[in-house]
């Protein structure tokens, strides 16, 4: 008998919109009043309903200072030294202005406003232009950064209501910089350091600097917000539209400025809430046009397999996950280089074991932003097979030489040597749950090429079913002993770089659709229905290629940006994944890359 919902089917979502993976993600830039001055080099204090725009070029050196009510700009009283590339911090009815140019020189002048007249303060200890600066108050501010003979700076100062006062210097000299935050917790972001347009992002914290993940987009920046909430905008050489937001540990991009520029004013509490005002549009235009950037307060959440009606597009659709579709990023770099490297974990949250630099003893953790160096191994070995998390993972044989039966726990803390394996050989595949719950399969052994496989329960090794093709330099995927794929590896004599896939489900190994590029030493991670491998060795080159598992077959997907073989991987599904270290000509690597393919929204059509 039908039951009522199979007769009536399921009720769909009606919305005015496409749904959306948070609100910031579908935030925009809309237009706002025009500045009554067009200009640029200009400086802001305030919010995006209540700002301070003062200073900057039109072309003439500038004083103007203007309000902004959330609708339109009004005239007030001057700066009492008109200049250009100022900095500055505070609120529309108490702003700080600081630094500048006016020639002949650059300025160290500091000027308070007080809601109708400005005031001459003390002067920054060193006078310069293009400095970065950040805070709400007109009371407590940090200026770090800018030009001044004999060139671009590093100093950083803060200031307490009365006095300038010099603290700990940037890691990066640079001018045009961005800033947001307060005067213990502060960011500065991108700029220049005559020439190259720069990415760096670093982060203060009361007393000194520490870099962290860079912009996408190399560029002289304006932004707002506060240290872990930033919005940076604009900038570039010539004039750029990029919008980024920062959550603390990462830049995400989001929707561009409707107008192109560079050089623009720019206030905002966090990175949901901005204001973009002037500025110098391509091909070189001085602009007085305001931007409000705004994300909505409520939106409807986009999940993965949903189906909705788009009332405004008048169409179905369906959120799903492209394939292909994803990209890599680069993530901050390992501190040693290194190829041969077991990696395992997830993409926030990963771990490089060993490999084959220096006493090949080093371990490193990644935290989704930056790798910290942990306890050292036991065994200076490489070419070992790993399985397990960040906290909780094996390693298994390797090569000394000899090869090796050697085998090790991590802890989240140390490494303990535990029971060998039975078959001593290097370059094996693992996967598994944790460092209680994996296996080790293939490899290079004496006399020749294994295919043995071996079950790790906590306390002792068990021989299970054999792989079908015996090979070394496979990769391996998987977060269960009961469940995973092996693929690729070489044999040699006779040479073969395989495309072979074998998926084990607990009790044996069956052989399943072959990969498309031949090749041996890749990265991987996910699991047995939702794979990602990259990199290798092909026949002739080190090889870029990054392939997808979906539990069926392999597609091609977004190629690494460095080509490189015997690479550490980590990842959750095929979607999600990290790739780091490995070897590339002429040399070992430690740069590190993030896969990430996002869901989307895509139409309903019926043919």
């Amino acid at each position: 008998m039908s039951t009522y919902k199979e007769i009536k089917g399921f009720k769909v979502q009606t919305l005015a919109s496409d749904t959306a993976a948070s609100g910031l993600s579908s935030a925009t830039w809309a237009s706002g009043g025009t500045m009554n001055t067009a200009r640029t080099w200009l400086a802001g204090a305030g919010i995006q309903t209540a700002s301070l725009a003062f200073g900057g070029e039109e072309p003439a050196v500038s004083g103007k200072t203007e309000s902004y009510n959330g609708s339109s700009w009004t005239e007030v009283a001057d700066l009492n030294l008109a200049r250009y590339a100022l900095a500055g911090s505070g609120t529309y009815t108490a702003a700080l202005a600081y630094g500048g140019y006016a020639a002949p020189s650059p300025r160290a002048q500091t000027e308070v406003w007080n809601g109708s007249a400005w005031t001459e303060v003390s002067d920054l200890n060193t006078a310069r232009y293009g400095l970065g600066g950040s805070s709400t108050s007109s009371t407590a501010a940090i200026a770090f950064g800018g030009d001044a003979p004999p060139g671009v700076q590093t100093v950083a100062e803060t200031w307490n209501g009365s006095s300038w006062t010099e603290v700990g210097d940037l890691n990066t000299a640079r001018k045009e910089i961005g800033g947001s935050g307060t005067s213990t917790a502060a960011l500065g972001f991108g700029g220049t350091s005559e020439p190259p347009q720069r990415a760096n992002t670093e982060s203060w914290d009361g007393s000194s600097w520490t870099e962290v993940s860079d912009l996408n987009t190399a560029r002289q920046a304006m932004g707002s917000g506060t240290q872990p909430s930033t919005l940076a905008f604009g900038g570039g050489a010539t004039g750029v539209a990029n919008t980024e937001a920062w959550n603390g540990s990462s830049w995400t991009e989001l929707a561009d400025l409707a107008t192109a520029r560079k050089s623009i004013g720019a206030t905002g509490v966090d990175n949901t809430s901005a204001l973009a005002f002037g500025g110098n549009a391509p091909p070189n235009t001085i602009t007085g046009v305001t931007e409000e950037w705004t994300a909505p307060s409520t939106f409807s959440k986009i999940n993965l397999g949903q189906v909705y009606y788009n009332s405004g597009s008048n169409a179905f659709k369906v959120t799903e996950q492209p394939v292909p579709g994803g990209t890599w990023a680069s993530g901050n770099a390992m501190n040693t280089a290194r190829n041969y490297v077991a990696g395992d974990g997830i993409q926030t949250a990963a771990i490089a074991s060993g490999g084959n630099t220096g006493p090949k003893l080093q371990c490193e953790v990644y935290n989704g932003t930056a790798w910290t160096e942990v306890n050292d191994l036991n065994d200076a070995l490489y070419g070992r097979a790993p399985f397990g998390t960040s906290t909780s993972q094996v390693i298994a044989g390797g090569n000394g030489p000899p090869y090796s039966a050697e085998a090790e726990s991590w802890n989240g803390t140390s490494w303990t040597e535990i029971a060998e394996i039975s078959t001593a050989r290097r370059d094996a595949a693992g996967f598994g749950a944790s460092n209680t719950s994996g296996l080790i399969v293939g490899g290079l052994a004496s006399p020749g090429y294994s295919a043995t496989n071996e079950l790790w329960n906590g306390s002792s090794w068990t021989e299970s079913a054999d792989l079908n093709t015996a090979r070394q330099e496979l990769a391996g995927a998987g977060k269960s002993q009961s469940a995973g794929i092996v693929a690729f590896g070489i044999t040699n004599p006779p040479l073969t770089y395989y495309t072979k896939a074998e998926v084990w489900d607990g009790s044996s190994w069956t052989e399943v659709g072959d990969a498309n590029t031949g090749r041996h030493g890749l990265g991987s991670g996910g699991t047995s229905t939702s794979a990602l491998m990259f990199g290798g060795s092909a026949p002739g080159a080190t090889s870029a290629a990054n392939e997808s598992w979906d539990g069926t077959s392999w597609t091609e997907q977004d190629d690494l940006a460095t080509a490189r073989s015997t690479l550490g991987g980590a990842g959750a599904t095929s979607s999600s994944a990290l790739a780091f270290g490995g070897y590339a000509p002429p040399g070992v690597q430690n740069a590190t890359e993030e896969f990430t393919a996002s869901v989307t929204n895509k139409t309903i059509t019926v043919s």
